[in-house]
């Protein structure tokens, strides 16, 4: 199995982005603002509620207001890879319905 790269650095963007840096030399913005003023991410409407953004203490991304997004999947949007490309032991499973 693969690993998964770990967040060594995050900032706050403009228009909920965050700029991220992994330790595998990976970095670049995401853009989070399909998640926005929608369901606990309206938690985000509050001033500077955004740019509290850090690394959590299990590599996730976390905010004040008690959100947290996985940075696995951050990384995938990141880098256009997809899980089966990190991951290369992965198999795709059937589905018996």
């Amino acid at each position: 199995m693969g690993w998964m790269p770990k967040v060594v650095d995050v900032q706050p963007r403009k228009r909920f982005r965050v700029w991220l840096r992994y330790d595998d030399g990976a970095e670049g913005e995401v853009d989070l603002s399909h998640l926005a003023g929608r369901g606990v991410f309206r938690a985000w409407d509050q001033p500077d509620a955004f740019e509290s953004v850090r690394v959590g203490p299990s590599g996730q991304l976390t905010w004040d207001a008690g959100l947290e997004l996985c940075p696995d999947a951050l990384y995938l949007k990141l880098t256009g890879k997809t899980a089966e490309q990190v991951f290369p032991g992965l198999k795709k499973a059937g589905v018996n319905a």
